[in-house]
């Protein structure tokens, strides 16, 4: 695959490639001048708590703008606060003539209450002139203020939680808060909710945090109303763009001399250097933007009004390159931000060519053209990449293709310890699996028989009664699929987490690091029911304790049915493409594909590894000798059965005795049923030895 004079692999191999549908939706709007997000959030404006979850670029900002101007005049609110994580996404909130579209309201901010534009810190040391001006507008007459997360932090210590009763607070980029006691903001949101005196609208492109810490507590959770539009809604209605991929490419060696395997300098990119933390870093951020630049081309000196490079290509074409990476000189800097967010600028898709970034150029950075996110080794949080993949998937004009790019250090053959130099891959795979989930349209499971639904097509022989039926709602982009055997939810909760938070539950399990290395590089001594069963029953109990134990069995049901049929819809349109049928085929034509073959049950669905996708595109991707040394690595590393996953394998048992009407036998030729045979001895050998140490307990006492 490697070769000492390529020190990459020859070719990016994509680990999903996504088609939509280009019906133009997403930039359609009602006769108040509301896009389809908009008009979804604006139904629930009535809700004291609201919570929206929208992929970058759907309008949640302009969202907030309707609501919150309905939550003043004619909900009997005083004021709005924005509250945003860094400055320059204030601007996102700036004044827009809403009137001019058919709304009855302008969106107006007075110069002095944008505190996003003032001059002073806002990183941990707030200017104290900012807390002070919040404390002013509370006390006057007018209706809203933006800030930072910071600013309202230090304002809620100054002024107290009840300053600020009767008023709306919307929180940008709501990914940021978290339920864990460290997290400030976390604890005042949730002071404010247990006050229960204010409004609260919390919005997110992410649609989880990176750290696996939960964004709310619960009980808070639950009182807040969702409105989700998905990925994949906002991309199936778009105008131009037709396909977005993301795959990860590695190499050997240093990354400078592989990069420009997969930079193209004829496509609009956006380069994030590595953390200099990363493996992939070489410690000199400087020194690593000027080898990129030449190997782009030859330098010509700066634009004197942009600051921006001047770089001329082989083919003698000059391109314009901006690097936000060099904080030398602060006005050049400065003059290189201004540029790049110049109004006038907006439309002009010449105006910059390519982006080098290493902290910027992430979230709520906006530059339509940009068709590639170059992204250069791990990002510890996968709502960093799902924001930076987010750069790339703006609608624009001739913009047809766009492409989400991770470059990643292959772990040695020869390193001492290649498990550990390996975690960067995993967690990327991880991350790149996570976002499949997320493009993923919605998927509503039911058993089989349970009828059609209004809105969805059948196909041609429309809904057949016995057969797994396979209904698509061209208008929400939703499918329906039958399952033989699926538990249905109970109870509301239950079926709130079914319907709205899958893609955590998924997070959860993907992001446990013996659940991927074992399904990844274990496949041969690893059932998938160890997987989809037993590893992720427990990730479900574990989430959410106060369930039933059925309802928990529903949750984890849907769970594995959401990722499986993705992961197998995908490796349908690998196998069609590798046979040149591909063409301009959807996400959606593979689960067609997976569903038609087969009768669909649950039974089916849990003998899956969610891994065997993931594991076909790493195979062409890394070094064969390096895989292997990888699998018998973390095939030595298996232990015993442990306490925990003994229990939940007795319980299958359980579940299987009562429906057969026998133990499993651990002589059979079916390995899941002699796995659970297993779990049952391991567990009875854990209690024994737990009653032989209580019994010495006993006798030393």
């Amino acid at each position: 695959m490697s070769a000492p004079e390529n020190p990459t692999n020859q070719y990016t191999v994509p680990s999903v490639s996504i088609a939509t549908a280009r019906t133009g939706a997403s930039g359609k709007v009602n006769a108040l001048g509301m896009r389809p997000m908009q008009e979804r959030a604006y139904a629930k404006r009535g809700e004291q708590y609201l919570l929206i979850k929208s992929p970058p670029a759907s309008g949640k900002s302009r969202a907030l703008m309707f609501i919150a101007l309905d939550k003043i005049q004619n909900q009997g609110l005083k004021q709005a606060i924005i509250v945003v994580p860094e400055r320059s996404i204030g601007g996102s909130f700036a004044d827009e003539k809403l009137t001019e579209h058919g709304f009855w309201a302008d969106w107006v901010v007075r110069p002095q209450w944008n505190l996003c534009n003032a001059p002073g810190e806002d990183n941990g040391k707030v200017a104290p002139s900012k807390v002070k001006a919040l404390g002013a507008f509370l006390a006057s007459a007018d209706t809203v203020l933006v800030c930072t997360h910071a600013t309202f932090r230090f304002a809620v210590d100054e002024f107290g939680i009840e300053a600020f009763d009767g008023r709306l607070i919307a929180i940008d980029e709501f990914h940021h808060v978290s339920s864990n006691p460290d997290n400030k903001l976390g604890s005042q949101l949730g002071q404010l909710i247990t006050r229960n005196q204010v409004n609260v609208v919390a919005m997110t492109g992410s649609y989880f945090r990176g750290d696996t810490v939960a964004v709310l507590a619960p009980e808070d959770e639950a009182r807040f109303e969702t409105v989700s539009y998905t990925y994949y809604e906002q991309l199936n209605g778009y105008t131009y763009l037709k396909w977005l991929d993301i795959g990860y490419f590695f190499y050997t060696g240093r990354y400078l001399d592989a990069i420009m395997k997969v930079l193209d300098p004829s496509q609009k990119t956006i380069v994030h250097i590595p953390n200099v933390n990363a493996r992939e870093s070489l410690k000199d951020k400087h020194k690593e933007v000027d080898e990129i630049l030449g190997a782009l081309g030859e330098w010509k000196g700066r634009d004197e009004t942009t600051g921006f490079h001047l770089i001329e290509l082989k083919d003698g074409r000059t391109i314009h390159v901006a690097d936000l990476v060099d904080d030398s000189d602060a006005s050049r800097r400065s003059k290189v931000l201004s540029a790049l967010k110049d109004p006038a600028q907006k439309d002009n898709r010449d105006n910059v060519d390519i982006i080098i970034a290493l902290g910027m150029a992430k979230e709520g950075f906006d530059w339509i053209w940009c068709e590639h996110a170059l992204t250069i080794g791990y990002r510890s949080s996968l709502t960093e990449i799902v924001q930076i993949i987010g750069r790339a998937t703006r609608d624009a004009p001739g913009k047809e293709r766009s492409r989400f790019t991770n470059l990643i250090a292959e772990p040695a053959a020869d390193e001492a310890v290649v498990v550990d130099a390996v975690n960067d891959t995993l967690k990327a795979i991880a991350a790149s699996l996570l976002m499949e989930q997320v493009l993923a349209p919605r998927f509503e499971f039911t058993p089989k028989n349970q009828g059609p639904k209004d809105g969805f097509d059948y196909g041609e022989g429309g809904y057949q009664e016995d057969k797994s039926n396979l209904g698509v709602n061209a208008k929400t982009g939703e499918v329906h699929v039958e399952i033989n055997g699926l538990a249905v939810p109970r109870s509301a909760e239950a079926a709130r987490i079914c319907r709205e938070d899958l893609n955590e539950v998924i997070t959860g399990f993907i992001q446990d690091k013996t659940v991927l290395e074992r399904g990844l590089f274990d496949k041969d001594n690893t059932l998938p029911e160890e997987l989809t069963q037993v590893q992720l029953g427990k990730i479900v109990r574990d989430r959410y304790p106060d369930l039933s134990e059925e309802d928990r069995e529903a949750v984890r049901q849907h769970a594995i049915a959401v990722l499986n049929i993705t992961q197998q819809a995908k490796q349908k349109l690998a196998e069609m493409d590798a046979k040149g049928e591909q063409g301009n085929t959807s996400l959606i034509d593979g689960v067609r594909k997976f569903v038609n073959v087969r009768d669909l049950d649950i039974d089916l669905i849990d003998r899956i590894n969610p891994f065997d996708a993931a594991y076909a595109v790493l195979a062409k991707a890394m070094d064969e000798k390096v895989l292997r040394q990888v699998q018998a690595s973390i095939a030595a590393k298996r232990v015993a059965i442990p306490l925990d996953e003994a229990r939940d394998l007795a319980k299958r048992a359980l579940l299987f005795k009562n429906e057969r009407g026998r133990a499993p036998d651990i002589n059979s030729s079916d390995a899941w049923e002699r796995k659970m045979a297993e779990g049952v001895a391991a567990l009875a050998r854990h209690l024994a030895q737990q009653k032989a140490a209580d019994a010495r307990g006993g006798t030393n006492g």
